[in-house]
């Protein structure tokens, strides 16, 4: 797109010509500078600003702006008009970083803030003016899809390691098929500085990588320089199977590439995943998945003990292993499993109570007796046929 036109193309301008009369000098910067000049939609407004955050909240203030001080500390404050946030950060450079943590200083000189940033073109910033601001020459790269660090990539990454994992995000959605050389050769001879990185940093950049573009290409790359090896469990990878998944059709779903990419137990524990997310990968190891051939008893069953949404995993999965490409076979069986309703078991411990039962350990070992009988029978007898069944099994013990 030409720059020319870049402000033209906002699909909201009131809200940040408002901002613009309080703060003449702020400009846009980052991805949403980066997503106008490639035609992308923006969602997030990010802005900069040579005032110190103080005075950012005065000017703010004195129009009529809400403001909230969201981060102070780091220099951001977030507007919000007409409920939507505009995220306004005053600019900084870098006194000291330990490759997590920096401590910033506030400047007025944008060219110093800019070369803060991790890539050539995130470091462009877009004025009132629609004049696009580029220090780093990225413009240039991003018309030729090529994913340069600011500066020297080696430095970066000592600078934060995490920059190491959003490369390979940024270069799957907008680099080529040759990757910049100095970065691959920054990142694997620094790869080893993934270790310091928290879980949960890590774990955000892997699943964004994984439900993106090219991931074939891009896990290919990180099992080159070693740096999946340093987040998963090396001896679980398995880049063949996930092409298997992919060849199927599947979501783009990241938990579900995540588990057919690495199938080891602690996979969950070792991101620090949520406790449902690591439930999840827990049933995507489990034996047993349905095939086309199941009948309508089988997935009764199935979803008797099953979320519904774990027996579209294990179904994919099957998929993946079996066939490995895509199958209207499959298809169908998974238009199966989501038209039935969930079955639910129709008696409770109070049934066998009302019919004779003793309290005690008594009370469910006959329930489960009429509810393997309810399972066998395809999870189709109601409640009065599982009553009848409740009682010849009362009959048939002393409960």
């Amino acid at each position: 797109m030409n720059p020319e036109n870049l402000l033209a193309a906002l699909p909201e301008r009131r809200g940040l010509d408002h901002l613009w009369r309080s703060l003449p000098d702020a400009r846009l910067v980052g991805g949403c500078v980066r997503d106008l000049l490639c035609g992308a939609p923006v969602h997030d407004y990010d802005l900069a600003t040579p005032e110190a955050p103080e005075q950012v909240m005065a000017l703010l203030d004195a129009t009529g702006i809400k403001v909230v001080p969201t981060g102070l500390a780091h220099g951001t404050v977030t507007a919000v008009i007409a409920g939507r946030p505009y995220e306004i950060t005053t600019l900084r450079r870098d006194e000291e970083t330990d490759g997590r943590h920096a401590v910033v200083r506030w400047t007025r000189d944008w060219a110093e803030d800019a070369a803060r940033r991790d890539f050539t073109i995130n470091a462009m910033s877009l004025d009132r003016n629609g004049q696009v601001h580029d220090y780093f020459g990225g413009v240039d790269d991003l018309a030729a899809r090529r994913v340069r660090f600011v500066g020297e990539a080696s430095r970066r990454i000592a600078e934060d390691a995490l920059r190491i994992l959003r490369f390979f995000r940024f270069d799957a959605r907008y680099g080529g098929t040759v990757p910049d050389g100095e970065a691959l050769a920054a990142i694997t001879s620094d790869v080893s500085r993934l270790d310091a990185l928290s879980a949960e940093r890590v774990a955000g950049e892997l699943l964004r990588i994984l439900e993106g573009p090219r991931v074939l290409d891009v896990v290919a790359r990180m099992m080159e320089c070693g740096a999946l090896s340093r987040i998963l469990a090396a001896p679980h990878l398995a880049p063949r199977r996930l092409e298997r998944l992919m060849a199927t059709g599947a979501p783009p779903d990241a938990i579900l590439r995540l588990g057919v990419l690495c199938d080891a137990p602690d996979t969950g524990e070792r991101l620090k995943l949520s406790n449902g997310v690591r439930a999840r990968l827990d049933a995507m190891r489990q034996p047993g998945f349905l095939t086309p051939d199941a009948s309508d008893d089988d997935l009764r069953r199935a979803l008797a003990t099953t979320r519904l949404d774990w027996l579209m995993d294990g179904v994919w999965i099957a998929q993946a292993d079996r066939l490995g490409r895509a199958d209207p076979a499959w298809d169908a069986l998974r238009a199966r499993l989501a038209a039935i309703p969930h079955p639910v078991f129709p008696l409770s411990g109070r049934d066998v109570l009302e019919a004779g039962g003793v309290a005690g350990p008594g009370v469910g070992a006959v329930l489960r007796v009429v509810e393997a009988w309810w399972m066998s029978e395809g999870c189709r007898p109601g409640r009065v046929a599982c009553l009848i069944h409740l009682e010849n099994a009362m009959a048939a013990r002393t409960v």
